[in-house]
């Protein structure tokens, strides 16, 4: 026979119950927005970083019967030569001089307005830069090329993805506007 402390007892232990459920579905909630809002985050930072450490130097950069290579099918690339995309094209550089002026007059023009910027081939008519992204350190391919006419060619493709964001070409036409 049941008395009433016994009915009070079982209502206070369901209450319990509830409560605890109530706990364990609100932790429950708390760690799955927590891994949404830390840990993916730090999951992708991780793996962006890396993916940037992997990148290597293509191969067949450099100037080839008197042209730069072509830019890849991906948006992530400007260029004067070698491209058959409008979005991709840029006008090339007019200049007057020797092309020894013009070859100082870009790396001067580099050194001063890009200081994540590393000469890494340099002969009498061609330069090559990489260019660093600040955070993820993402590498972006720079190649200049004085043709015969005085023309300067030049190319920037992003390494790595498939979009850069129009990185490549803000900064072609800063480099641009300084050299003309």
């Amino acid at each position: 026979m049941k008395t009433e402390n016994d009915s009070h007892s079982n209502d206070s232990k369901n209450q319990d119950d509830d409560s605890t459920a109530g706990r364990s579905t609100l932790s429950f909630a708390w760690n799955r927005i927590w891994r949404r809002l830390v840990l993916l985050p730090i999951l992708i930072f991780m793996g962006l970083f890396f993916l940037s450490m992997n990148s290597s130097q293509p191969e067949n950069l450099g100037v080839n019967s008197g042209k730069l290579m072509d830019c890849p099918d991906s948006p992530n690339c400007v260029s004067t030569q070698g491209t058959s995309q409008v979005s991709q094209q840029m006008e090339a550089v007019p200049f007057e001089g020797p092309v020894d002026a013009a070859i100082k007059r870009i790396k001067q023009t580099v050194e001063a307005n890009f200081p994540r910027a590393t000469l890494v081939t340099e002969t009498e008519r061609y330069l090559h830069y990489e260019f660093r992204s600040l955070i993820f350190r993402f590498v972006d391919d720079v190649e200049f090329y004085v043709d015969e006419s005085r023309m300067i060619q030049f190319r920037s493709a992003s390494r790595v993805g498939h979009s850069d964001m129009g990185a490549n070409r803000k900064r072609m036409n800063k480099i641009v506007e300084k050299l003309k």
